[in-house]
């Protein structure tokens, strides 16, 4: 399951499924993808007590305080929310903007609507390097089970004294971004963030069923982001594959509880929610004028602040309660925008589209007449009413769609030809990444010893025997050894001819060696000691990561390399590759705002520029791309780290993760019969019987166990627990 959801047996996927649609059956809110990840990794108890049965350190959870600032809280983060007595634990279900602008019956600011945190008014973005944004978390007060929560009389009583939650029962905070990166990230990514740093001590407790340092087989933070990262993953697959629940971005609830909604009569249920669809709707509808007159009219609804508008809905707002309602409120808006319209474009002549997907639960734009509005995603939240603020760019728009160009590689050259390991008087021997126009072209160059002895023995052109040998694999017997020319210049030379085997691939690093006076070359390639899943690509043998980054991209294989006819998200994708700045570990970063000008050549189209940047949003999304921050100097030249003294910009980047291929546990061994039935099982914790106590030998073995996850010492067994150690079973 750290490998995302494509990578789990259908076995495990059924039973990951059953255990989360149970879970969302059983919680009053709305389940967002992190706080399923909570269910499953520290352990949900469907029979009420929640997360009270599972041994968490409560004094470890970070302390909000009402009114105050506070750092960064994702959904799913677990937290304990400071009173004047009995502190309240629980679990943050769902967050909003609340910006003090925002109107009382759903009113909004047209510039507010796709803001970045920090935003100062129309067209002013701020200036700050660690923005704030004010923000409405609800917490689940429940999550912890009776026996860690307050009664209904107290948390009445701090709901009217309004100094620790609002009347509401939520929490209001001022959120200081560390940079303004961070704001932008989404709420998987934000919560890995803060598992690996804030709740560090949370994710790698020894307590939970499988640690997550025990599945990547290490601490190293790439690990743990990339397992991490691939746990989130699987879980959110697992939950749009459900035809029981309904997802919302990346919040989700029952069919059965929607269906009950519309049903409903009262407050809130179906028929207010048809209402507040055709007020959406008719918002920007224009009135009558003499002659046909009409100006174009804009309008903003924000969905959570609008739902306190109906009658009777106050006492259901309250709590997780309001978390529900705005959930099934974005579903009806979306129903509507998807079966009742061309791409938002309604009958009356407005078009209706989700413009901000955070501030005030959802800000939804209508706009009369739709049909001036470029088409696209009408569910996809494009911002313009902040954009619309922003002064137009000075370049004039192309008249015609742009074709992808094919930019050179800068640092072509720094890669080098190769390097030498050995030479004395038996042989030469020397070591070189393979190149993409080596694979697709079939040559390979000489080291200028080699190319010197040849040209003196054989001439400018003669035939050598190339010898394959790839570690681990059996190569066809025409593959393995082959006759091909070597080409002799004065000071550079090269072998012609070669067919690679097709496991060869850009970046694949061999070692060549030939004995003095011979007419044989020897090829060989290395074999790591475990197979690794770099980007798009699962190897086992040894590679340079910089010429794996650059010339494995999209559009690039042995058969050529050319964008063309590649989409949004390939160019994307190849472009940050092949044209960022490139780190020694295979990192490319590139500013974000110069992509479209660096995929086209120069600026093109309105829809172009959108495609790319949709293509953007769901590749951070999805985690193949990771947003980070550069400086630019005097003299334009990007830099990352940023240094001191320069202009801060956005950097997006493609950061291959290696993770290690793990078989599966219960799987079958691919290299043989051997393990066939046999499942490893990890140490783990197991409930005792009540009047026994682990023997000496488990808390020493489960102390070991803590010192393997990175926890040297202070680690005992939790009361009532012993410790399994791992093992196999299975024949």
């Amino acid at each position: 399951m750290t490998r995302g959801y494509d990578a789990v047996p259908d076995e495990e996927r059924d039973r990951l499924l059953r255990y989360l649609e149970a879970v969302v059956a059983a919680r009053p809110a709305p389940v967002h993808t992190t706080v399923a990840f909570n269910a499953v990794y520290f352990g949900y108890d469907l029979g009420g007590d929640g997360y009270g049965g599972s041994p968490l350190c409560l004094d470890d959870f970070p302390v909000i305080t009402f009114g105050e600032c506070a750092p960064v809280l994702p959904v799913g983060a677990m937290v304990c929310v400071a009173t004047g007595s009995d502190p309240l634990y629980a679990e943050i279900v769902y967050r909003e903007g609340a910006h003090p602008e925002a109107g009382g019956f759903g009113d909004i600011p047209a510039w507010l609507s796709g803001a970045p945190a920090g935003a100062e008014g129309p067209g002013r973005p701020g200036n700050s390097t660690a923005p704030r944004r004010r923000e409405l978390l609800v917490p689940d007060l429940h999550a912890f089970g009776p026996a860690l929560s307050l009664s209904p009389a107290q948390l009445h009583r701090l709901r009217t004294r309004r100094r620790w939650i609002n009347e509401d029962g939520h929490v209001v905070v001022d959120v200081c971004y560390p940079s303004p990166e961070a704001a932008r990230r989404d709420d998987l990514t934000a919560y890995a963030d803060h598992l690996l740093t804030t709740a560090r001590e949370q994710l790698l407790s020894p307590f939970v069923p499988v640690s997550l340092a025990a599945l990547v087989g290490g601490t190293h933070d790439d690990n743990l982001r990339a397992g991490l990262l691939g746990l989130l993953g699987t879980v959110r697959g697992v939950l749009n594959s459900s035809a029981a629940l309904r997802t919302w971005r990346d919040y989700t609830m029952t069919r059965t509880s929607l269906a009950d909604c519309w049903r409903d009569t009262g407050p809130l249920g179906g028929d207010d929610l048809r209402s507040l669809a055709a007020a959406v709707e008719r918002a920007a509808t224009p009135g009558r004028r003499r002659y046909g007159l009409t100006t174009p009219v804009t309008v903003y609804t924000a969905v959570g602040p609008r739902l306190r508008g109906f009658p009777g809905a106050t006492e259901l707002l309250r709590g997780v309660g309001y978390a529900a309602a705005v959930y099934r409120a974005n579903v009806a808006l979306a129903d509507v925008v998807q079966g009742g319209s061309d791409q938002g474009l309604f009958e009356n002549g407005s078009r209706i589209t989700l413009d901000d997907a955070f501030e005030g639960g959802g800000v939804w734009r209508s706009h009369h007449p739709g049909d001036v509005d470029t088409p696209g995603d009408p569910l996809a939240p494009a911002g313009r009413g902040w954009t619309a603020t922003l002064p137009a760019p000075s370049e004039p728009e192309p008249e015609t769609e742009l074709d992808p160009v094919d930019l050179p590689l800068a640092d072509d050259t720094s890669f080098g030809t190769g390097e030498l390991l050995r030479s004395d008087a038996q042989e030469i021997v020397w070591r070189a990444p393979l190149r993409l126009a080596q694979l697709i072209d079939g040559w390979f160059p000489l080291h200028p010893y080699v190319v010197e002895e040849l040209r003196r023995s054989h001439g400018v052109r003669s035939t050598v025997r190339l010898e394959l040998d790839h570690a681990g694999e059996v190569l066809d017997e025409t593959e393995a050894v082959q006759d091909v020319t070597a080409e002799l210049g004065d000071d550079s030379g090269r072998l012609i001819g070669i067919a690679w085997p097709r496991d060869f691939f850009p970046g694949l690093m061999l070692e060549l060696r030939r004995l003095r006076g011979g007419s044989v070359i020897r090829l060989v390639t290395t074999q790591l000691k475990e197979r690794v899943q770099v980007g798009d690509r699962e190897t086992g043998h040894c590679y340079d990561p910089r010429v794996l980054t650059r010339e494995d991209a999209p559009g690039s294989d042995r058969h050529g390399d050319s964008a063309v006819g590649l989409g949004p998200r390939q160019l994307v994708m190849r472009t940050v590759r092949r044209c960022g700045l490139l780190t020694l570990d295979g990192q490319a970063l590139i500013d974000r705002s110069v992509l479209p000008s660096a995929v086209y050549g120069r600026r093109p189209t309105r829809s172009q520029a959108a495609a790319l940047e949709s293509a953007v949003t769901e590749l951070l999304a999805e985690r193949h791309l990771e947003p980070a921050l550069g400086s630019r100097d005097a003299w334009g030249q990007p830099h990352f780290p940023p240094r001191d003294g320069q202009r801060t910009i956005p950097l997006i980047g493609y950061c291959p993760a290696r993770p290690r291929v793990i078989r599966p546990w219960g799987g079958t061994d691919p290299g043989g019969e051997g393990l066939r039935g046999v499942q490893f099982v990890p140490g783990h914790l197991r409930r005792l019987r009540p009047g026994c106590s682990p023997s000496d030998v488990q808390r020493a073995a489960f102390r070991e166990h803590c010192r393997r996850l990175g926890k040297a010492d202070g680690w005992e067994l939790p009361y009532g627990y012993t410790f399994v150690t791992e093992h196999t079973r299975g024949r």
